[in-house]
């Protein structure tokens, strides 16, 4: 799957979307164990590790969790809760929400005050659902405190750029989410099968990739058309390289729209984003996700552009075809397009908040320092294949590409989509960037008439908000 945006509203398309996704690492719901890594037995039955709190007066804590019990994801995090009640007497309440429960149950319950003492979820659905309306409570101390392995505090473990950023902040300023998975994009290709691929360094290097698959008989680029937020990566990757981190967000932001208009590298990324549709697989804009995902899968195309949950998804789905076809996974990521200045790198963060009104915060907050002990987050890459907040952890090799590329430091980190899925509840993306992007896509507009028209539905999105 992917990672579902953040609504606010409980929408008719939202909830199709939610139940569509799966996950970061496969079908919700879906049998993990069909293709557990090596280490997944070790890691599930090593014993348990000593926290570094333990909840003085709290006795118990609800959890209410965005995976399934039978995902990688929520395997890991069984033992998480068995080892943090093993070590501290403290007993989970936890209940597998999936995405669809989070989305259906947890919004509602803001407004009645039966709410969990702690949820996870990405970040920026965290904002847009959660936070923005004043459903979630400062998390600023659990970064100092233990997480077991001697004096070592949250903050000491985990990477800088999973959690501070404006985006992960509330109207305070303080953090309301503490990050336990992190999530990547990049173009994917087979080792195995591609040849030769050289990660481009130029636009043009790029589309030389595209061709060449061409010569050899195959689509160029696998694209799951019907997901608007898959449709999204293209012109945000190519835009946050003209105008930086937090570019995008101030732009969308502006409520004259005018901040489209001033900056030619929108322009300019529209022009880039223009140049990759021509590439796309026979049918990309007419199937149902994930169906072409799965024919890149199967050989039919040679790159796809998709998050780091891909390999799992697609091991997953080759396992139960049958037959040992297997993929050598290779990626990379976008290259520079001629006159962007910023070197970017898009990540998501998944984590844990606590709700405004939750009871048991003392356990909530020591049970989030326990997860991120390394023999407990160890799990999320060795049983889940996932990339975690913590640099000093082993790296899943489907997957080691994108994490050089997250810990270069030449690298301006930017949140996935620079945060436009998340912004007034996510209503701005779905009503004012989707359609004008999926035009875009299959050029019934052109690049100059991609930009005026977000100025326009921007100005008159913003003045409806009353803005």
């Amino acid at each position: 799957m992917r990672s579902a945006r953040g609504k606010l509203g409980l929408t008719a398309g939202l909830v199709l979307t939610l139940a569509a996704c799966g996950t970061p690492t496969g079908q919700e719901g879906a049998p993990g164990a069909a293709n557990a890594l090596p280490g997944a037995e070790e890691f599930l039955n090593a014993p348990c590790p000593e926290p570094g709190v333990k909840p003085q007066a709290d006795k118990e804590l609800t959890y209410w969790s965005m995976w399934t019990a039978d995902e990688p994801q929520g395997k890991v995090l069984q033992k998480a809760m068995r080892c943090f009640t093993e070590k501290t007497g403290v007993k989970v309440n936890v209940e597998w929400l999936g995405r669809k429960g989070y989305t259906t149950n947890l919004v509602p319950a803001l407004n009645t005050g039966n709410v969990p003492d702690l949820f996870d979820q990405d970040v920026s659905k965290v904002s847009a659902a959660i936070m923005q309306p004043g459903g979630t409570q400062s998390v600023d101390d659990v970064f100092a405190m233990k997480v077991g392995e001697g004096e070592k505090t949250v903050k000491d473990v985990l990477a800088p750029s999973s959690y501070d950023f404006p985006q992960n902040k509330d109207k305070t300023g303080a953090n309301f989410m503490v990050p336990y998975e992190m999530m990547a994009s990049a173009w994917w290709y087979d080792k195995a099968t591609a040849g030769e691929v050289k990660p481009p360094s130029t636009m043009a290097e790029l589309t030389a990739l595209f061709d060449q698959a061409k010569a050899d008989g195959k689509a160029a680029v696998a694209q799951d058309g019907d997901i608007s937020f898959y449709n999204m990566y293209f012109y945000t990757q190519l835009a946050e390289r003209f105008v930086g981190a937090g570019g995008l967000y101030r732009a969308a932001s502006d409520p004259t729209g005018q901040a489209w208009l001033t900056d030619p590298g929108f322009r300019r990324a529209a022009e880039e984003t223009a140049k990759i549709p021509p590439y796309f697989i026979e049918g990309w804009d007419a199937a149902k996700f994930p169906q072409v995902q799965q024919r890149w899968a199967d050989g039919e195309a040679r790159f796809l552009y998709v998050g780091s949950w891909v390999p799992s998804e697609t091991r997953e789905y080759l396992a139960k075809q049958g037959g040992a076809t297997k993929i050598d996974y290779g990626s990379f990521q976008f290259p520079m397009p001629d006159g962007a200045t910023h070197d970017t790198v898009e990540q998501m963060s998944i984590g844990f908040s606590i709700p405004k009104a939750a009871k048991h915060t003392e356990a909530a907050k020591a049970f989030i320092a326990y997860t991120l002990n390394k023999d407990i987050l160890l799990g999320m890459t060795v049983v889940a294949n996932n990339l975690v907040p913590r640099a000093d952890l082993p790296v899943p090799d489907d997957l080691k590409d994108i994490k050089a590329a997250i810990d270069d430091p030449e690298k301006e980190h930017v949140l996935q989509y620079d945060g436009l899925d998340g912004l007034a509840g996510g209503k701005w993306a779905t009503e004012v960037f989707d359609p004008l992007n999926l035009d875009l896509l299959k050029a019934r507009i052109t690049p100059q008439q991609f930009v005026d028209g977000l100025a326009a539905k921007s100005a008159e999105f913003w003045a409806a908000q009353g803005s």
